[in-house]
């Protein structure tokens, strides 16, 4: 049986790929309970420092939820609760993740997928890809746990936008409004994406994991503790900073170790 959700590991880049692409790669629950394993099990590993994430196939990232598995799984609010547990527990993986995240996106990002991706630290799509959330014309809602990545990155009004009118944005609509980071023309999407995954991988990790948790915990409204603030300067006492340090005065490529 082929594995729904892959992963893959070249040098310091892993690749998580949603992994149903004869429809157009749509998330069961099956296929979330494994997303938040993979997410959670490449957070530990210290050696890595991007993970890519993508849909099979180059039609889709992901077209929403399976539908057809709503009779059985979502049929009412009780077992949609135990379903949103599954759901929740993978969006918070990956939101979580200590090494940085790119969704690269190719086509339909809709629903369910468009919420994988905007867990992620950035967003780079194809000029073909289409975004939305529909889920009005089938009476749902998204609920809080799933609505955390879309307020954080678009904000409400034009995450209110997306659910009242149920319309699908372009890709020149997406970036215009924050949804993606960069729309990159059909073939060339990928490279530009792995380029970016690469840049990324090349800079301290020690820095960029500090860099996400900072970030997060600015759009937290409480004040700052001194204890975070100092957190701020601990890079100075880290190995990585020694060697970038000197590997500008040397005019060198610095090689960064993760101490």
């Amino acid at each position: 049986m082929t594995e729904s959700v892959l992963a893959a590991r070249e040098g310091a880049i892993a690749t998580v790929t949603l992994n149903k692409p004869e429809r157009l790669n749509a998330l069961d629950r099956s296929m979330w309970i494994r997303l938040g394993e993979l997410m959670r099990e490449l957070d530990t590993d210290e050696g890595l420092r991007c993970v890519v994430l993508r849909g099979a196939g180059g039609k889709a990232f992901a077209a929403g939820a399976d539908i057809a598995e709503f009779a059985n799984e979502r049929a009412d609010a009780a077992q949609a609760a135990r379903y949103g547990a599954a759901t929740a527990a993978a969006l918070r993986a990956l939101g979580e993740c200590r090494h940085p995240t790119l969704a690269l996106i190719e086509g339909a990002c809709v629903g369910g997928g468009l919420l994988v991706a905007t867990q992620c630290d950035l967003r780079i799509c194809n000029a073909s890809a289409r975004f939305g959330v529909p889920v009005k014309n089938l009476g749902l809602t998204e609920s809080y746990d799933e609505l955390e990545g879309m307020m954080r990155v678009i904000g409400p009004a034009a995450s209110l936008e997306l659910l009242l009118e149920g319309r699908i944005w372009n890709a020149r609509e997406a970036y215009e409004k924050g949804l993606v980071s960069r729309v990159v023309p059909d073939a060339g999407v990928v490279e530009e994406a792995y380029a970016t995954a690469h840049r990324i991988a090349a800079g301290a990790p020690l820095a960029a994991r500090w860099h996400k948790k900072f970030v997060r915990r600015l759009a937290d409204p409480r004040p700052l503790t001194d204890a975070e603030r100092a957190e701020g300067y601990a890079c100075f006492d880290t190995e990585d900073f020694r060697i970038g340090y000197r590997a500008f005065l040397d005019k060198k490529k610095p090689e960064f170790k993760g101490r």
